[in-house]
């Protein structure tokens, strides 16, 4: 199982992420994107043009890294209120085409990145847990 119950529900509630990637000179790059949590554990990203950069970097080099998260809501009943919480996810990515693109379909076009967790890291969103967990999915 790539994710924990928790941290798909988490996933399932977020819209926005940070993807990290390297460019083909070595020079990282982070960009915020939308994304879709897949059946399968991957994840896809989308964008308007397949010729951003972020397309280019995974074609040169897939290994890239994706962080989802936000601060916890000042309840006293919340894991840590008032704290960051979220999911790292390491792993490789591939550019692809489908037939729906992961959000606004309207504006994203139809190639995508899909990203294939091999690491991952969550804090601060399981009570059960309250300091995350890292572990090895891949």
């Amino acid at each position: 199982m790539t994710y924990t119950e928790v941290e798909r529900a988490y996933l399932a509630g977020q819209r926005l992420a940070r993807l990290a990637t390297v460019s083909p000179s070595g020079k990282p790059q982070i960009v915020p994107v939308g994304f879709r949590l897949n059946p399968d554990g991957t994840i896809d990203i989308g964008g308007p043009r397949p010729t951003a950069a972020r397309y280019r970097n995974v074609r040169a080099n897939p290994n890239v890294s994706l962080v989802i998260d936000d601060l916890t809501p000042d309840d006293p009943r919340e894991v840590k209120p008032g704290w960051g919480r979220g999911v790292e996810i390491r792993g490789v990515a591939e550019v692809l085409r489908v037939e729906v693109p992961p959000v606004a379909p309207e504006w994203f076009c139809k190639e995508v990145i899909r990203v294939r967790a091999r690491r991952v890291r969550s804090w601060h969103i399981d009570p059960g847990k309250p300091e995350g967990e890292v572990r090895d999915v891949g």
